[in-house]
């Protein structure tokens, strides 16, 4: 039997420093009755840092320094608040590194060095660019993207995380990605790592690929959207919903009349050739953002949800799973799969009452105009000032190019509508010959200013030329979100 669970909304002070207060909605969540399957997350403490375990069925054990279980009460809460920023901290100008993180050793070789081949373009061909590739010798060397950012207030500073997927130039005929964090005062300048994360305070890799031969996430993994929860015990918990990718290739046998699309899995954007992994949806959790564990679903790999039948819309895979907290019951899923009967990719939705267990709904977006051959990389937004929901899409043309489209619901489920006129995209591939981000646009993450009603932030993945990789901002046009325009005016 599956475990039920009851929410109840209630009303939660937390602290956002440790002389203040901010006042947020949340959502208790708590289980009617014990899982009958005994599943365990255990973090344990150690020197100020958490070692992460988590254990297949067989292997669980119990751990008294710190244990995440199903039966665990949690609070969602909005985002951007963050318990623990310290009013007596820096300014919101900088960002203060450790000064032996991984983040300050690379600015100290960038300083010295000067910036590698592959680092920073120059400011005429790099408009929107907030995020280049990193040094020769840095995890993110070869490629970067799936931007989830969040931006955290407090009374006198703000900052902001950016969780991110980077794979290194290591040689290796199957390239793996890893999921990394970097940290801004401003959401424009970043600083990252070079390698692991070293302290609770660092930037850097914080997650890494399964080694276990029966998990989903072997071969690689790409963070998809973050949501903070707070318990009364643990204080804030971040639960970190990604796609995962095992070393399983999948083949597409088109249906007769059906035009063939090359496509891969994860995209690469490189000379590995178009290989197609099969992947699904996972969820890990942490108490600081940078020291993961993962939290098994119901599924035999630890996945959250399973493909679907053979004649099923999303049979091939399931992949970049975004969630929104609708209302105290009701979390919500928004996932894309590759529909082989109508040759398009879609994007479709399941919903959950613990943000654990997921009941499929189907499709909600397949293609339309200038995204002829599907939709993908879902983000869904609460959008305050119309009350309705706000999604950012990447739409995928006839020519195979990546635009990024924007369209509303009114209740987030059905009747999805895109608003540009004439269907048109809302960002587009620049249109300059040396321009970063000229041959696609993708993967987008929507941030709306919290201070101002009329302004969203709009982070996404530019591919530029021989498919080099940069993640990049565009910000909307008052009240109007029928396009946005690409940040100019600062520098790297």
């Amino acid at each position: 039997m599956d475990t039920a669970t009851t929410i109840s909304k209630s009303f939660n002070v937390l602290p956002s420093s440790t002389t203040q207060k901010k006042a947020n909605t949340t959502y208790f969540i708590k289980k009617a009755w014990p899982s009958t399957r005994p599943e365990a997350l255990s973090l344990q403490a150690s020197c100020g840092r958490f070692l992460c375990s988590s254990f297949p069925s067989h292997q669980r054990a119990s751990f008294s320094d710190f244990i995440i279980s199903r039966n665990s009460t949690l609070f969602l809460t909005h985002c951007y608040t963050k318990p623990g920023i310290d009013s007596a901290n820096k300014s919101a100008a900088s960002i203060e590194l450790d000064p032996n993180s991984s983040a300050a050793q690379e600015h100290d070789l960038a300083a010295t060095d000067g910036p590698p081949n592959n680092q920073a373009l120059t400011s005429t061909c790099s408009e929107g660019l907030v995020l280049d590739l990193g040094l020769k010798t840095s995890w993110d060397s070869a490629e970067i993207g799936s931007p989830v950012v969040k931006r955290y207030i407090g009374d006198n500073e703000e900052r902001w995380y950016m969780w991110y997927h980077g794979r290194s130039n290591n040689g290796n005929s199957t390239p793996s990605d890893s999921i990394g964090l970097a940290v801004s005062s401003n959401g424009i300048h970043w600083a990252r790592g070079t390698g692991d994360i070293r302290s609770c305070a660092d930037s850097g890799v914080v997650m890494k690929c399964r080694e276990n031969w029966w998990a989903f996430d072997t071969q690689s993994i790409r963070p998809s959207e973050m949501v903070l929860m707070s318990s009364p015990m643990y204080s804030a918990v971040y639960w970190l919903y990604y796609t995962g990718y095992t070393s399983e290739q999948v083949e597409i046998n088109y249906p007769p009349g059906v035009p063939r699309i090359c496509i891969e899995n994860p995209e690469r954007n490189s000379m590995f050739g178009k290989k197609f992994y099969k992947s699904l949806p996972g969820l890990a959790c942490s108490q600081d953002g940078r020291h993961w564990a993962r939290i098994e679903g119901d599924h035999h790999s630890g996945a959250l949800l399973d493909v679907g039948s053979e004649k099923e819309w999303d049979s091939l895979f399931i992949a970049g799973p975004q969630v929104v907290v609708h209302s105290s019951d009701d979390l919500r899923m928004y996932y894309h799969s590759f529909d082989v009967e109508k040759g398009e990719f879609a994007i479709g939705m399941a919903r959950s009452r613990d943000g654990i267990r997921w009941v499929k709904l189907g499709k909600i977006l397949g293609s339309s105009c200038f995204d002829e051959f599907g939709v993908k990389n879902a983000c869904v937004r609460k959008n305050q000032r119309e009350g309705n929901y706000l999604m950012a899409y990447e739409g995928v043309g006839k020519d195979g190019k990546r635009s990024i489209g924007l369209a509303v619901s009114p209740d987030g489920v059905k009747n999805w509508k895109r608003i540009q006129e004439d269907h048109e995209a809302a960002l587009e591939a620049s249109t300059g010959e040396d321009g970063w981000d000229n041959e696609g646009v993708g993967s987008p993450c929507l941030v709306r200013m919290e201070d101002s009603f009329d302004e969203w932030r709009l982070y996404y993945v530019g591919v530029g030329q021989g498919g080099r990789t940069g993640i990049g901002m565009a910000v909307s046009q008052g009240t109007c979100l029928n396009t946005f325009t690409r940040l100019s005016g600062f520098h790297l």
